[in-house]
């Protein structure tokens, strides 16, 4: 479903990503590990085709959609989470209404509450962020530190969703610096020094 064959991208000359080649299929669960500014990020940005590469290509073998939460995600600040949601998911036409209703009490926010963006917390912001990446069935999900902010249950919240996803038989790659002992990833690989092991 996605074959990433010799990325390479570089950043004033510096290199960040030396040579990336990864296979992935439908229904799997992937983990990708690395500290902070190991290129993470720059990798799912060349996936979801934000940043081009310097060399190499990324190619999808069958239809997709991509779903994404990368660095921090914006949003209509003085606006409340149900809204926020629904003008994302609408600017594809794919908002579904109970889908994003049921996400957000998975995730106990509350579609109700009119409470501004802006006075979210940390937790919570990442809590929307997750949503908007998996609202509308994409089949390609990418989650860049997903986990930041979330406390013990929230956590356990965002296991389920993993395990609900893989079932649906979508492809969900995580990238972070910290692994969650209780998701069972059918790859794990590290990002270091350009290169992915």
């Amino acid at each position: 479903m996605l074959k990433i064959s010799q990325i390479a991208k570089s950043f004033k000359k510096t290199p960040v990503l030396k040579d990336i080649s990864l296979e992935a299929t439908a229904g799997q669960l992937i983990h990708i590990s690395g500290d902070n500014g190991s290129g993470k990020s720059t990798l799912f940005k060349i996936i979801a085709d934000i940043l081009l590469p310097d060399a190499g290509e990324v190619v999808f073998t069958a239809p997709y959609t991509i779903g994404a939460l990368i660095e921090n995600p914006g949003f209509l600040e003085f606006e409340g989470g149900l809204t926020n949601l629904r003008f994302l998911a609408k600017l594809n036409d794919r908002y579904q209404p109970e889908r994003v209703r049921e996400l957000m009490h998975m995730f106990d926010l509350d579609p109700a509450s009119k409470e501004a963006v802006a006075k979210y917390s940390l937790g919570m912001r990442q809590k929307l962020g997750i949503i908007q990446a998996v609202m509308e069935d994409q089949t390609v999900i990418l989650l860049d530190e997903p986990t930041r902010g979330l406390d013990q249950k929230s956590i356990q919240q965002f296991v389920q969703l993993l395990n609900d996803l893989k079932r649906a038989n979508k492809l969900v790659l995580v990238a972070s610096h910290d692994i969650v002992a209780e998701i069972q990833y059918d790859t794990m690989y590290r990002l270091q020094q350009g290169l992915l092991v």
